[in-house]
């Protein structure tokens, strides 16, 4: 395969960059929009507020609605406390593998996608081929959500979206949204020995956790017929619950870390309104009584919407022919993809390794992986040149 020299070359510089979620992801995209200038494409860098992250967005061809859209992330989770074999930032290759911190998630696609850039830039015509590199996919898909509104505000929607996330190289159709929230209670301190003279944040904490498990019940209720995910309904997790100092004190603040998994948009909606309600008619209202500076704020720490699996989805369809494929599964865990389709753009996300290496020490990519993954994207270009 004559681009698998190229594409382990790029991996081992993409994998050099150092772009845990924590730090800046800038050197890694001016190299990537070095490479796709150099093959002609016409490419554009949006950094975030601060100036230290940035997403890409590169496109081959002409300036059309529509075409095909190569999406990956630059984000990288810690290697801290991870018993590697290897520096995880210095690929090697073992084995019919390829070792380093990302390879899978998803330096390796995104390697895969700039090498084929050339052939690529000599076959497209009348459909253009985009690409899109994020940050922060690892902390709440902060970065393709901006993108997003930048296509929106640009008038740009691609046709189809391929996003390159570990499937073992399956075709993915769906997997549920992700929202994330730090719901904080701020009540009033005092002795354990009153506790009518103080709010106690923990006790209203306790009671916005019960209605939480009450809603995860209510939930199994609500879900769809013939739901392909497993389990077929909306889930919310309470992932801790932070507050108090000592027993003998009434504590003043307290904090509940919780996510939910939308299997539709609408129960993201039921849940947020019955907790608006629960808070501002029953809990609020208590807590001030006592103290009118008590009160219960609720931080998003991030919103990604599920993709929804489509019975009209042109990018499946592609896929399916490009690999060979019968079918098309679903996944429990979360990618870019539901962001993208949100635009009107049919989306699928499939790439090479297995989510079974990510984020672990010595993580992976099988050269076979790598090899598929070239094979489906060459077969790309030729549809491009058809």
């Amino acid at each position: 395969m004559h681009h698998l020299d190229d594409t382990k070359a790029l991996l081992r510089h993409l994998i050099a960059f150092p772009t845990v979620s924590t730090d800046s992801n800038l050197a890694m995209i001016e190299f990537l929009a070095d490479q796709l200038s150099a093959v002609g494409a016409r490419v554009d860098i949006h950094r975030d507020a601060t100036g230290a992250k940035a997403n890409l967005f590169a496109t081959l061809g002409p300036d059309t609605d529509g075409g095909i859209l190569l999406s990956g992330h630059s984000d990288v989770v810690p290697v801290a406390d991870q018993n590697w074999s290897t520096d995880p930032f210095e690929m090697v290759e073992r084995d019919g593998k390829l070792y380093g911190r990302g390879t899978c998630d998803m330096k390796g696609f995104i390697a895969a996608a700039v090498a084929m850039a050339p052939f690529y830039a000599a076959r497209v015509k009348d459909r253009p081929i985009h690409f899109a590199f994020t940050h922060d996919e690892e902390t709440g898909c902060i970065g393709a959500q901006a993108l997003a509104q930048v296509l929106r505000a640009q008038g740009i929607r691609p046709g189809i979206a391929i996003i390159g996330e570990p499937t073992s190289m399956r075709i993915i159709e769906g997997h549920k949204g992700c929202y994330e929230y730090s719901t904080h209670f701020t009540g009033l301190e005092g002795h354990g020995s009153g506790p009518d003279r103080g709010v106690n944040a923990v006790e209203y904490a306790v009671r916005y956790v019960a209605r939480l498990l009450e809603l995860k019940e209510q939930l199994k209720g609500r879900a769809p017929a013939n739901g392909r995910f497993e389990p077929p309904w909306t889930t919310i997790n309470t992932g801790a619950l932070i507050g108090g100092v000592a027993h003998n004190v009434i504590p003043g603040k307290a904090r509940v870390d919780w996510e939910m998994r939308p299997v539709q948009n609408g129960d993201a909606d039921f849940v947020k309104s019955n907790l608006h309600e629960f808070c501002t008619h029953t809990l609020i209202p208590a807590m001030r009584s006592v103290s009118p500076d008590a009160d219960i704020v609720t931080e998003v720490i991030g919103e990604v919407d599920g993709l929804i699996p489509a019975d009209d989805n042109e990018a499946k369809e592609i896929l399916m022919e490009l690999t060979g494929a019968n079918g098309a599964d679903t996944v429990a865990f979360g990618t870019e993809a539901g962001i993208f389709q949100s635009l009107g753009t049919a989306a699928v996300v499939c790439g090479p390794g297995s989510i079974e290496q990510a984020h672990k020490p010595d993580e992976y990519l099988s050269l076979d992986q790598l090899e598929q993954c070239l094979n489906m994207l060459e077969r790309l270009g030729d549809k491009l040149a058809a």
